[in-house]
């Protein structure tokens, strides 16, 4: 597909991130006015509540600060939606002076968590780095466990931890077991992390058990996601039942969501399955993305680093393939479900989605620009970055970044 050229002229632009063939959904406020849904054109947010009236959908949908309703509402009306949209923003448009006054420049709006998140899930469905991880823990021999060729492996985070880019993130306290020493102890995570994901956005419920199919149709976009990570805290507590307050200080998302529809030319076949799949995982289709990912990393007084760059299609298990098993056991699935796809490593180094493995556990520290790293020091700021390129055009997701706070005093010291 080739770039729509819309009559706002920033949507044309080379590079730009938002052309018509986007349309991501997010919230936004400006000054004291409550927040409302949007959509990013160009460098400007169209404000859905006003226009809502020439939609022609039935509603109100856009009278809250978020998308749960539109979402819940399925894929017809995500589709009739979509088509509107290009055709008042499409270049020659006769509605173009209806549509003009009610454009918002993005330079000066302040972007809020784009849906409310009914449950949150994390998966672990990248091979490499399974394959990084695991072999660290528990050597290459035994690396994968003997599950994770035959089921996409995740565990249930807290909807409460989500937060949208920009916000600050606190490092936490949490128990934690040094090689070496003889007991746990209390004290600011050593070893904190970040994690690179894609996360599925649920916009249609169910309550059983769902096809890989079905599964897809259920996705109404997507987001970036850092799954910030502990790690000190998560070595002593994951066995045996896996992460928990490692992974329940904070969980970033980029304030789009770019929909499965904008994302449908991007559409690759993943890696091949190592082991036959049971036939509820079997994918109709290609169903991983091809979408540019980055992370880059950016101390307090220093400038940026890119550290990572690795891609989607690196996944081995699709989102639409993590929620099919998700719902394999008649577990309902909600509007707002946030499905993260686990860290998204390639096959070098410099494609590893995570510190830990970019740092291989501490042992061989990472350079940045005017140091090293072995993990997140205080007031760093992680940044997430994605975009899938198309003939002349992009489709991006927008920042996804959090700078590190300094650990509070002991919450449990006496004064």
């Amino acid at each position: 597909m080739v770039l729509i050229r819309s009559w706002l002229r920033s949507a044309n632009a080379p590079g730009c991130p938002f052309p018509l063939n986007n349309l991501p959904c997010g919230v936004f406020s400006v000054g004291e006015v409550a927040p409302r849904c949007g959509v990013a054109i160009g460098d400007m947010i169209l404000d859905m509540a006003a226009v809502e009236g020439l939609l022609g959908l039935t509603g109100p949908l856009f009278d809250a600060p978020s998308w749960n309703a539109v979402m819940a509402a399925g894929p017809d009306v995500w589709a009739g939606l979509r088509a509107r949209l290009l055709d008042l923003l499409v270049e020659g448009a006769v509605e173009q002076p209806m549509i003009a006054p009610h454009l918002v420049p993005q330079a000066g709006a302040r972007l809020h968590l784009p849906f409310r998140v009914a449950e949150y899930t994390d998966f672990y469905a990248g091979r490499h780095h399974a394959q990084n991880v695991g072999t660290m823990f528990r050597g290459a021999e035994h690396a994968l466990p003997p599950n994770w060729l035959h089921m996409p492996i995740g565990y249930n985070g807290r909807a409460s931890s989500v937060v949208v880019s920009g916000e600050e993130v606190r490092r936490p306290w949490g128990q934690v077991k040094p090689a070496g020493e003889d007991a746990p102890r209390f004290a600011p995570s050593a070893r904190f992390d970040f994690e690179l994901e894609l996360a599925a956005v649920v916009g249609t419920p169910s309550d059983r058990p769902v096809t890989v199919a079905e599964a897809d149709a259920m996705i109404f976009g997507y987001v970036l996601l850092n799954d910030w990570s502990a790690r000190d805290i998560q070595a002593w507590e994951y066995q045996p039942l896996g992460p928990f307050q490692a992974k329940a200080t904070a969980t970033t998302i980029s304030p789009w969501i770019v929909t499965r529809a904008a994302l449908q030319p991007f559409r690759v076949p993943g890696p091949p399955p190592d082991q036959p799949l049971l036939p509820y995982l079997a994918e109709p289709g290609p169903m991983k993305y091809d979408i540019a990912l980055e992370v880059a990393l950016t101390p307090e007084a220093g400038p940026e680093t890119v550290i990572c760059r690795t891609n989607a299609s690196q996944l081995y298990y699709s989102a639409a393939q993590q929620l099919a098993h998700h719902a394999s056991s008649g577990c309902p699935m909600n509007s707002g479900d946030l499905l993260g796809s686990g860290t998204i490593s390639g096959p070098l180094r410099d494609s590893r989605g995570s510190l830990l493995e970019l740092s291989w556990g501490g042992r061989d520290p990472l350079a940045i620009k005017g140091g090293t790293r072995c993990f997140l020091e205080d007031g760093d700021c992680v940044t997430l970055r994605g975009a899938a390129q198309g003939d002349g055009y992009l489709i991006g997701f927008g920042e996804c970044s959090g700078r590190l706070l300094p650990a509070r005093r002991d919450p449990y010291a006496r004064p």
